[in-house]
């Protein structure tokens, strides 16, 4: 958080997400940015299934900040400008915005009030399987770190039960005005849409909290834990930044995974590279750590083999992933991966064993 008044130290650094280029400089307060997709992704155009051009127009006027289609000019270096069609009711029926109301820049701990691009590209997935497959109807899911609760919204269209979770009153309560600001244009009932404080530090499972006027309205019943941990289905998108963090985040994910139903993680990041001094060169170390987490499901063969590690995860081809939302560029650093856990005897040894590795090879 930034520095309060009277406070004597100094502002924290702030920060930007990429997909927020273009939005007002130096903008301090929150700021509503609009994401359209529809049941058809893009086409190389940049349009969904090349119809009409007023699909791009209501995206380029949008204050999305997002990268949008290169300008077209001809021989002569005059601008080319697509014309107005008017669109027919199928176009009309089947484009949706996602309203997001977000900051501009933040502090390193509230992050959370940005859009991110791992969370478009997980945002993407949900609605790919939505529209492809019935994998998510009726679920009850958890979505973990969610910021904003993009991932959140779009899953929403389909499932059962949702649990928007991260922590910071600031972050929540935004979370939660962009679940009223959507149930009605993607129409969902708010009510499945549970935006809840979930720290990670603490764990699982969260303190029971009473709803007294008095309290947080974030704060869990035991009805609620209850019912969450017979999710089958967890999400996470851009929470892999700080090794503290990725630590404290496996905790919590296979305690939530060793409780109620089978669950699998979807988990959307961004590599990020820093210079090292210690190794003269520019490393993702942040995503390093994040990899010494589990083994990949192609390097170790069967993951339920009792010598294997708790965690398994299997990287998700992304040509595979089409894109339907239009205001961000993928880039070559996305990945997504689906993550299972299989509790055996010898699965703590190895992982504290990998983690050992990894430290000593960061050391040497």
């Amino acid at each position: 958080m930034e520095a309060g008044p009277g406070s004597g130290g100094a502002e924290e650094e702030q920060v930007m997400s990429e997909v927020h280029l273009g939005c007002p400089p130096h903008f301090s307060g929150l700021h509503v940015s609009r994401f359209s997709f529809s049941s058809r992704p893009l086409g190389p155009s940049g349009n969904n299934g090349g119809e009409s051009s007023e699909l791009v127009a209501a995206t380029s006027t949008s204050s999305s900040g997002g990268l949008l289609d290169a300008v077209a000019v001809d021989e002569d270096g005059d601008l080319i400008l697509d014309r107005r069609r008017r669109s027919s009711k199928h176009v009309t029926s089947d484009h949706h915005l996602v309203t997001i109301q977000h900051r501009v820049t933040s502090s390193l701990k509230t992050v959370g009030l940005q859009v991110w691009k791992a969370a478009l590209l997980l945002a993407d997935f949900v609605l790919h399987k939505s529209f492809t497959s019935s994998d998510f109807d009726g679920v009850t899911a958890i979505e973990m770190g969610a910021g904003t609760g993009l991932v959140g919204l779009a899953l929403a269209r389909v499932s059962r039960r949702i649990f928007v979770t991260d922590i910071g009153t600031d972050i929540l309560d935004n979370c939660l005005a962009n679940v009223h600001m959507n149930s009605g244009t993607l129409k969902f009932d708010k009510a499945k849409v549970c935006v809840q404080e979930l720290d990670w530090k603490m764990s699982w499972p969260p303190p029971v909290g009473t709803r007294d006027p008095d309290s947080s309205q974030h704060l869990w019943s035991a009805s609620e834990i209850e019912e969450a941990e017979k999710a089958t289905v967890l999400f996470a998108a851009d929470v892999i930044y700080s090794d503290e963090l990725t630590d404290l985040f496996f905790d919590t994910v296979k305690k939530l995974m060793s409780s109620g139903a089978k669950k699998v993680l979807y988990l959307a990041l961004e590599k990020r590279y820093n210079f090292s001094l210690d190794e003269l060169d520019v490393v993702a170390n942040g995503y390093t750590h994040f990899r010494s987490f589990f083994a990949a499901q192609d390097e170790h063969g069967d993951p339920t083999d009792c010598h294997g590690p708790s965690f398994v995860g299997k990287q998700i081809d992304l040509a595979e992933v089409p894109q339907y939302i239009r205001e961000y560029e993928r880039g070559m650093d996305l990945e997504i991966w689906k993550i299972m856990y299989f509790p055996d005897r010898n699965s703590t040894d190895s992982a504290k064993n990998r983690r050992f590795q990894y430290e000593q090879e960061r050391r040497d």
